[in-house]
């Protein structure tokens, strides 16, 4: 049985960082880019960043560049996003995801195949 299971939301003021990890289980995480989605009260979910299977970060949103780092250990089955400099805007509840391919290519959500049940980040001004 496939599990994705992200961690380490939470709340914090602007200007602040969180680290968001996800660790997938029951697939085959190295043979498989990672993304990070994220989703908005009233908004479109949106893609947030995508790393390759071997690590290469090949996609950032533009309104997180330099501000996020996306990166992964293929030997604890496990993804991270390094957010820093938190802005309101990025509250959001944020969601790991397994592409059904080694590389981020095409980015749609519904290459994609397995999804974790998201964890909530608060970023209050």
């Amino acid at each position: 049985r496939v599990q994705v299971v992200e961690s380490g939301g939470g709340f914090v003021q602007a200007g602040g960082s969180l680290r968001l990890s996800c660790t997938a289980s029951g697939l085959t995480f190295g043979a498989r880019a990672m993304g990070w989605f994220r989703q908005a009260p009233g908004k479109e979910r949106e893609a947030v960043s995508c790393i390759s299977w071997s690590g290469i970060p090949t996609y950032y949103a533009d309104s997180v560049k330099d501000r996020f780092t996306i990166s992964r250990d293929n030997a604890k089955s496990t993804l991270y996003l390094q957010m820093n400099s938190l802005k309101p805007e990025d509250t959001a509840m944020y969601y790991c995801a397994a592409h059904s391919h080694w590389g981020c290519s095409p980015l749609r959500g519904d290459e994609f195949d397995y999804w974790g049940q998201g964890t909530q980040v608060t970023v209050s001004s």
